[in-house]
């Protein structure tokens, strides 16, 4: 059974009241283990706590989200073009690095979900909106190396709406997002990594119709920088990007609870 935001927030309420730290969870009397279940949660709800002690702003930077391509394409499923959305598919995958790369090192954190699958997490997220679950959920490994080199997952909201994502770094290249309606079709080719010198293809069919609309450029490191320094001196945009932040940990926690039963 799945353990909810809401579980988890007022289960972290109960503990801290009582005097407890996040350092490490333990077993809260009439509520569920998390300890057992949650991995990144604990390192995230700790470092907003500090956050919160200190009045300091906390930043995730996945840069991506700050492009102009996410705001048209959002307003492209918005504006019904393509009718009821029915399938999202979102993948990340990049060919295999050198031997002493970071991401093939567990010690250091390395492994294809926390680096590239954490992009298609945070998107389904995004698209699927404060419902999104993480249903199903699969990792592989290879011989080489200790930590998991692609996975795949399903992910779903209440209103059943469904994003399938892949995500590797031992894989052919691929950065796209597409999107099946009942009357069309979105197909965009670098979703996570446009840089800014790179004008955004998106291709969009409609009525049995394809266009191919070209975006501007965007600089998307700036934005990001723009951001941080925007929860540095507003305290309520503080307080959405600390439920952003805690609620990517949760998601991916679920894909980790998931792939180690």
């Amino acid at each position: 059974m799945s353990i909810t935001r809401d579980q988890i927030n007022t289960a972290m309420t109960r503990f801290l009241d009582r005097g407890g730290s996040i350092r490490r969870y333990e077993r809260i009397v009439g509520e569920p283990i998390l300890g057992s279940d949650i991995w990144l949660t604990e390192d995230t709800l700790e470092l907003i706590e500090i956050s919160k002690k200190n009045n300091l702003a906390l930043h995730e930077n996945y840069m991506f989200v700050y492009h102009n391509q996410i705001n048209y394409i959002n307003e492209i499923i918005d504006s019904n073009q393509i009718g009821d959305i029915r399938l999202i598919r979102l993948s990340f995958e990049f060919p295999k690095r050198a031997n002493n790369d970071f991401r093939y090192n567990k010690d250091l954190g390395g492994g294809a979900l926390l680096d590239c699958g954490g992009y298609t997490i945070k998107y389904a997220s995004m698209l699927l909106g404060e419902t999104a679950e993480i249903e199903q959920a699969v990792s592989n490994y290879t011989d080489e190396f200790k930590v998991d080199m692609y996975g795949s997952a399903v992910m779903k909201n209440k209103e059943n709406q469904i994003v399938q994502l892949s995500f590797g770094m031992d894989n052919s290249y691929r950065c796209s997002l597409e999107v099946w309606g009942s009357l069309g079709y979105i197909f965009t080719n670098r979703i996570f990594t446009a840089p800014d010198n790179y004008n955004p293809i998106i291709e969009i069919t409609a009525n049995s119709e394809m266009k191919k609309v070209e975006l501007e450029k965007d600089d998307t490191f700036l934005k990001s920088i723009k951001s941080f320094e925007n929860s540095i001196q507003n305290i309520n945009t503080r307080e959405i990007t600390f439920k952003e932040i805690e609620k990517q940990a949760y998601l991916v926690d679920n894909f980790l609870r998931i792939t180690n039963k």
